[in-house]
């Protein structure tokens, strides 16, 4: 085997997809999408989307409807004096959203009121109702209890918790909510990025061998040689996207943090009510929680390097089989199961990092490039976990490419007929 041709290989495939359009365009425009996605997502959070509905109360008890318009004078109108028919024509007509009946069984048994509305508002807005309805008659129910403002002091008292993670350095902010969303938003990309990256070099293969082009090239430089060649050539050009994506994604997260904050400060000092109470309590500092340890990195592009070895080279020798892209669906379900289900359990990594199932799927070299970074991100991983999860995967890959060799080198000269996998056995044989 020739590490020159397979150089050749390499070069040919590499900087003939690098000085492409597309390529140039994909690289620039995605973390600029990011960006943009990352910006919507903050300012829908921020922003006031609730859209005001009038509700009367109609209220037996004589306590509650002033309990509510205490909460929200612009929600609640006191029609207590209306008859009820008269309530649902109002609402027919539009000049009411909807309408409540406060009965004494509300307080005296906890019986839940009906709202009576014209169907629109949505999941929010019943959900603030809910809400303020629990609030008056609790407080309605102390004040009957004859309960003394000490009780309900306590009563109304909700312990939170903050938490601090200790380091050999000291102690820092603990960011656990971040940095499990971090791990599977970074697993996440090694599943698309060994599918799409996987997708793209069996269609290379595919394209070439149907327009003839892997013959002219066969005839000067071994099969194996063509294979490390173009894996490793699409390799470079994952890795290429990945770094100029890394790089700006840093840089833009330790820019833009201290101006995020200052903008989603004074938006939410803009909003009345509620928000600009929660603007009073928020610190920007907070947003440094996004900027991520380079180390992190690291790990991302070393499991991703890994996963997409052990991948790319079944997809290599799906892409030689076959001769149209419809032929090789037959063979992408059982390769792509076990990365799905790496997939699927990533949600399961988030949630309990430490738990014998995410160890064991961090460790699994078919679903490790994905499980295991999520592991890094979220929780203090053993080094001799990590350790032992490259081993592994080395191992395996070493073993797909043995096996995709053999495929791959039969079928890259095979035209005219659909395989099997009992023809692919025979290639593995034959190779």
């Amino acid at each position: 085997m020739s590490f020159q041709k397979i150089w050749l290989v390499l070069k040919r495939e590499y900087l003939t997809r690098v000085k492409s359009k597309s390529f140039i365009l994909v690289t620039a425009l995605t973390p600029l999408a990011f960006v943009a996605f990352i910006a919507i997502i903050v300012f829908i959070s921020i922003s006031e989307t609730e859209v005001e509905k009038q509700i009367g109360i109609h209220d037996e008890t004589g306590v509650l409807v002033e309990r509510l318009i205490e909460l929200n004078q612009t929600r609640y109108l006191d029609v207590s004096s209306e008859p009820v028919d008269s309530l649902r024509s109002d609402v027919l007509d539009g000049d009411l959203d909807g309408f409540i009946v406060l009965t004494d069984s509300v307080l005296v048994q906890g019986k839940s009121p009906t709202l009576v509305h014209g169907g629109s508002g949505g999941i929010s807005f019943i959900s603030a109702i809910r809400g303020d309805l629990r609030d008056a008659v609790r407080e309605a129910q102390l004040e009957r209890a004859n309960v003394s403002q000490e009780v309900r002091d306590i009563f109304e008292t909700r312990t939170g918790l903050e938490a601090i993670k200790l380091t050999e350095e000291g102690e820092a902010e603990d960011n656990t909510i971040v940095a499990s969303l971090l791990g599977f938003i970074l697993g996440l990309m090694i599943f698309f990025g060994i599918f799409f990256y996987g997708a793209w070099l069996m269609r290379s293969v595919i394209e070439e061998k149907t327009n003839r082009v892997l013959e002219v090239i066969a005839s000067s430089v071994k099969p194996i040689e063509l294979m490390f060649g173009k894996l490793f050539g699409v390799l470079s050009i994952a890795l290429t996207q990945f770094v100029i994506w890394i790089v700006l994604y840093s840089g833009i997260s330790i820019a833009a943090a201290p101006i995020a904050g200052m903008i989603m400060e004074a938006q939410m000092n803009s909003i009345p009510g509620g928000a600009s109470e929660a603007a009073s309590t928020f610190d920007p500092s907070t947003l440094n929680n996004f900027v991520v340890e380079p180390v992190i990195f690291v790990y991302f592009i070393l499991f991703f390097l890994l996963g997409f070895l052990i991948y790319s080279a079944i997809f290599a020798a799906i892409g030689a089989a076959v001769e149209t892209e419809q032929d090789s669906q037959q063979f992408m379900l059982p390769v792509g199961l076990p990365i799905f289900a790496g997939y699927m359990l990533n949600t399961k990594v988030m949630e309990a990092p430490d738990s014998t199932l995410s160890t064991f799927v961090s460790l699994f070299p078919l679903t490790a490039p994905i499980n295991m970074i999520s592991r890094i991100a979220s929780t203090s991983v053993p080094l001799w976990q990590i350790i032992l999860s490259v081993i592994l995967m080395i191992f395996t890959f070493l073993g797909t490419m043995w096996l995709a060799a053999k495929i791959y080198r039969v079928g890259i000269l095979m035209y005219g007929k659909k395989p099997s996998f009992k023809e692919l056995a025979k290639w593995v044989k034959q190779g």
